[in-house]
């Protein structure tokens, strides 16, 4: 039997793709900052923080706090861990995707120059 697919908007596929991406340093400003040398999008920290409440509220992400550190003034980090949830949702999308870029016939898009 199949499990329910979880669906995502793509800023909560970004900011989880960036979650893995930064892998044991994934705190709100370094994804914040990952995000925006990634996509060129600037955004919000206030932005990253509610899709990280989302993504753990729906079992995607784990959190946990981190050590005090000097840079921060002796605050701990907020440090977020891609779960076995999250993980199966990132791939499902990826399969998804990589389908419907293949069903497409190369003359279909226009063709353009980067």
């Amino acid at each position: 039997m199949r499990m329910k697919r979880m669906y995502l908007g793509e800023f909560e596929e970004v900011v989880l793709l960036t979650v893995a991406v930064l892998h044991a340093g994934a705190y709100g400003v370094a994804i914040t900052d990952e995000l925006d040398r990634q996509t060129g999008r600037s955004v919000s920290i206030s932005a990253v923080h509610a899709a990280l409440h989302r993504l753990q509220e729906k079992g995607m992400l784990t959190s946990h706090m981190g050590e005090a550190t000097a840079e921060r003034g002796g605050r701990r980090k907020r440090l977020f861990a891609v779960t076995v949830l999250g993980s199966r949702t990132l791939h499902d999308i990826r399969a998804v995707r990589d389908q419907l870029w293949n069903a497409i016939s190369p003359q279909t898009l226009p063709a353009f120059s980067l």
